[in-house]
């Protein structure tokens, strides 16, 4: 098995992974801003890191991964004031219903998911000594980071000053020293959250957070710093620049984390999605139809760093693909697994996370199974519980994952049941004409039968 290799952003090329310590890796990425249902956007983060966690911890003996919960925000603030509850009551609800919906496409929830409420007295240590070390400074109950003063900027991103200006997301104030400074504090009213601090009530700037609790959960330098790519620029340059200047070392932007991994965005058919099209899908809409086995295969089946499109091809090729694999699962029930030693089919995974890669080789793997030897059916299913394993599926029970009712018909599983054990017993009494009619019966239902060593299963036609 060949060394992980790693797309850098940082250096903008593909590297060798070198932990900082191979006992254990470290590794933080962006988590949501808890005020709204997840989109499909939100759950390819998930799952893409969730997969990198699994594959780095097939390799190495511990990993921590930490991934955030941005519980202060304005979009929060604007969505508790427009149904009259407190703020608590919004994060505490979507944080829940993040979790319950990446639960169902088979992301384990981080080892560690800090809030950003909790990390307050972080937050305000290293404003502190940012103002301490001349890289931030007060004004009119702001406190922003002056830009001018760390060289590196734009490394990250590699963004030319006039860029960096122009995709800030940063106020024009008149009180900024320079165009691209930004917050790290600000000022609430009475009646908006906030909390005491050496330059009066108020509450943090987003990219405040994640270097404040990255550096509390993990130390610094830490292994690997990832999230979508629309956070390359300003959050995760903005983070570098808190960090270096306050931590950190200021001449070496990776101090902070030696590498950052960023994930494509998401189109729907094609196009962006946006509230205006009408064509943000969410996560829990998509469970209602598909099992959330599905999802992750269609989501893991663009390259990381790709953008990924989707639609119904796409799903349609990962029901296919899930029934096959479960299909020479159940097949190859009654083989014994044995000791695999690690070959080239799994080497995508470990070239900069080439799920494609991954799944090209696992059709060749399962294309002649029927016709190897015991010995070789072992090896099989041995692998197939290993890419499972590492790819977030083939978690389910091959016979049930045939009986699920993922087409939201309501199809009777009892009649099912008693149809196939007549079947069963016809064909045991030589009563083929029986057999044959009884499967054209089901056939009609929508019902698919498969007969294998272990028995016979169903599944619903796709």
């Amino acid at each position: 098995m060949q060394p992980i290799k790693i797309f850098n952003t940082l250096s903008g090329k593909k590297e060798d992974f070198h932990p900082l310590d191979s006992g254990h890796i470290k590794i933080y990425a962006c988590g949501p801003t808890v005020y709204n249902f997840a989109h499909i956007g939100n759950a390819r983060m998930a799952v893409v890191f969730d997969t990198l966690v699994r594959v780095l911890r097939y390799k190495y003996p511990k990993v921590t991964y930490v991934s955030n919960i941005t519980d202060i925000d304005d979009k929060i603030i604007d969505a508790a004031n427009e149904q009259k509850v407190p703020i608590k009551t919004i994060t505490e609800k979507y944080t829940n219903i993040y979790n319950e919906d990446m639960s169902q496409l088979s992301v384990n929830i981080p080892d560690i998911q800090p809030k950003a409420t909790e990390y307050i007295s972080e937050m305000i240590d290293l404003i502190e000594n940012l103002i301490l070390k001349e890289h931030a400074y007060e004004k009119e109950g702001h406190v922003l980071f002056h830009v001018p003063s760390y060289k590196n900027y734009g490394m990250l991103s590699n963004r030319n000053r006039d860029e960096q200006i122009a995709g800030s997301r940063v106020e024009i104030a008149p009180f900024k020293k320079d165009p691209a400074d930004f917050v790290l504090w600000k000022p609430s009213s009475d009646i908006q959250p906030g909390w005491d601090s050496p330059w009066g009530f108020g509450r943090p700037g987003w990219h405040t957070e994640c270097s404040a609790m990255s550096e509390k959960t993990l130390g610094l330098p830490f292994d690997i710093h990832g999230g979508g790519r629309d956070l390359t620029f300003p959050h995760h340059e903005n983070e570098i620049a808190q960090s270096c200047c306050s931590t950190a070392d200021i001449n070496k932007p990776n101090s902070y984390a030696n590498y950052w991994m960023h994930n494509g965005f998401v189109t729907i058919n094609g196009e962006k999605m946006s509230k205006s099209l009408g064509n943000i899908i969410l996560v829990k809409d998509l469970s209602n139809e598909y099992h959330g086995e599905v999802i992750r295969l269609a989501l893991l089946s663009s390259h990381y760093r790709q953008g990924l499109d989707w639609n119904e091809k796409v799903i349609h090729q990962a029901k296919k693909l899930l029934d096959k694999l479960y299909k020479t699962l159940l097949d190859l029930e009654s083989e014994d697994l044995v000791e695999i030693q690690d070959s080239d089919w799994i080497n995508p995974l470990m070239d900069d996370l080439n799920t494609p890669g991954f799944i090209a080789n696992i059709n060749v793997l399962i294309k002649d199974y029927s016709s190897a030897s015991e010995k070789q059916k072992g090896i099989l299913k041995s692998k197939l519980i290993l890419l499972g394993s590492l790819m977030g599926v083939l978690q389910e029970d091959p016979k049930s994952w045939f009986e699920m009712n993922q087409s939201n018909k309501d199809f009777n599983k009892e009649e099912i049941d008693n149809l196939i054990s007549e079947r069963n017993e016809a064909k045991i009494n030589k009563d083929y004409a029986k057999a044959d009619m009884i499967r054209d019966e089901l056939m009609s239902k929508g019902i698919e039968i498969m007969d294998s060593s272990s028995g016979t299963s169903w599944k619903v036609k796709a």
